[in-house]
């Protein structure tokens, strides 16, 4: 993968961008990279249009970056481009498993990181007590298959 060091200023913004970025989140990026450093770049099109990263840039103009890490797509037709630019949004969705998450959470609260700063809420108080173990006690559960039929053929699998 060439990472490129792009001019803000080069880069155009998707008109038809179909994830929304509210303000708070765009803080909260600035915040990461701020924290983090830029760690994941925007990917471009053979017009310096964004494909991915819409977030990033916005949050890097808002920290007065002049220059951000880009990734050259410019091998994909204008149908594939479309394509991407859903697909890493999609697929970037998921649901949280709150209790893992509340656990790294209270663990990193101790460490005095405030993650609020990252878009998450303030958590209550835990006892520490009772995070004791949480992890390694926890029976594994056992997951049914599932099972899938074939359109074509009519013969089922298990995934």
């Amino acid at each position: 993968m060439d990472i490129k060091q792009v001019k803000t200023s080069e880069i155009k913004a998707y008109a038809k961008n179909a994830k929304k970025h509210p303000e708070e989140q765009v803080k909260a990026i600035a915040n990461s990279i701020k924290e983090f450093g830029f760690r994941q770049p925007l990917v471009l099109d053979k017009n310096m249009e964004i494909i991915v990263g819409h977030g990033r840039l916005a949050a890097a103009k808002l920290l007065g970056m002049t220059v951000v890490p880009v990734v050259m797509a410019d091998d994909l037709t204008e149908e594939q481009v479309k394509a991407f630019r859903l697909a890493d949004n999609k697929t970037n969705e998921s649901a949280w498993d709150f209790e893992l998450r509340d656990a790294e959470l209270a663990e990193l609260a101790e460490l005095d990181i405030d993650m609020a700063q990252f878009g998450f809420d303030a958590l209550p108080e835990f006892d520490e007590e009772a995070l004791d173990g949480i992890f390694e006690d926890a029976p594994e559960k056992e997951k049914e298959p599932k099972k899938i039929q074939c359109p074509h053929c009519g013969e089922w699998f298990e995934v």
